[in-house]
């Protein structure tokens, strides 16, 4: 085997004997690194050649699920369980006051500007949560430029020593951090102030800092308007379904048995979905235990309504 096709490896700290004694994460030094003179791109290398089975572990594959975007699938879920909860308990508690014609006016009124106030209160969070952001980077910004090389240093350290990165890759880092921000900054002339701006804020200390440090990323202008709609459409749908019986049957009371039975068995779909698009469930148990804790809540919710308005249709 020639020295071209062999990768270089890198010995790496032993564990403990006794797991008990670690009070540290492992740390990788930087020194223990194998340099080479090849100018060959790390996506490139691989070590498939010393492998009995000759398979790269780029190819190596564990089980995998693919979910759906977090941001869109909690928007979803704020959206239709209020839908099924809300619309639900208030229906249940005109129940007992009249017929269902009563039940639908005053439903349809509360579901239209339910769903209006919900998608309105998404756009607001969202656009609040990147006015946020905005403030901060600017923030962030202007301590990066007058801070030295050591305080920088030491705040990429705070946010990678706890992981086992050593004070001196840590430095190394932060200098290449460095580097990176102020050869963006100058890699744009004055008349392209706007392009530089924009891939500077991506790169650098700054981008370090709020991403690694804050935990926080910039929310696009389209995520306001994806936010709002997916949330009133949910809150909608949702609150369609426990309405649905008092459109065909006039009797209130009977119309209510069977938005219970209807509600509470989309409450059980909804919950089993939830946990398995969320990658919550560990399994069926998991997902029955969605399920069984989304109709728990919807029940209390509804419970609640009908008996304050029960109670309250007593005392006169």
């Amino acid at each position: 085997m020639s020295e071209h096709t062999t990768a270089a490896s890198v010995a790496l700290p032993r564990r403990p004997e006794d797991p008990s004694k670690a009070t540290k994460p492992p740390v990788w030094p930087i020194t223990n690194t194998v340099t080479s003179e090849s100018s060959t791109p790390l996506s490139a290398k691989c070590d498939r050649t010393s492998r009995a089975d000759g398979v790269c572990c780029k190819e190596l594959k564990q089980e995998e699920r693919t979910l759906i975007d977090p941001d869109v699938v909690r928007d979803v879920i704020i959206g239709l369980s209020d839908g099924l909860t809300v619309p639900f308990a208030l229906t249940a508690g005109l129940s007992s006051l009249g017929t269902s014609r009563l039940v639908v006016l005053g439903g349809v009124a509360e579901l239209i500007a339910g769903a209006i106030s919900m998608g309105i209160g998404g756009f607001l969070a969202s656009q609040a949560e990147r006015d946020h952001f905005r403030f901060l980077r600017k923030q962030t910004s202007a301590r990066v430029s007058v801070s030295c090389a050591g305080e920088m240093e030491r705040e990429v350290e705070e946010i990678l020593g706890p992981l086992g990165v050593d004070e001196k890759a840590c430095r190394v880092v932060a200098e290449s951090l460095r580097k990176a921000g102020s050869e963006t900054a100058d890699a744009y002339p004055s008349s392209a102030e706007d392009l530089r701006l924009r891939w500077s804020n991506d790169v650098g200390l700054t981008a370090f800092l709020l991403k690694f440090g804050e935990g926080m990323e910039e929310v696009p202008t389209k995520r306001l308007y994806i936010s709002a709609f997916t949330i009133g459409m949910g809150y909608l749908l949702g609150g369609l379904i426990p309405l649905l019986p008092y459109f065909f049957i006039d009797k209130a009371q009977v119309a209510l048995i069977y938005s219970c039975i209807v509600t509470g068995i989309v409450l059980l779909i909804f919950g089993a979905i939830k946990a398995r698009v969320t990658g919550a469930s560990a399994g069926m148990g998991g997902i029955v235990w969605g399920a069984f804790s989304t109709l728990l809540v919807g029940g209390i919710a509804a419970g609640a309504a009908f008996g304050i308005v029960r109670a309250l249709e007593g005392s006169e």
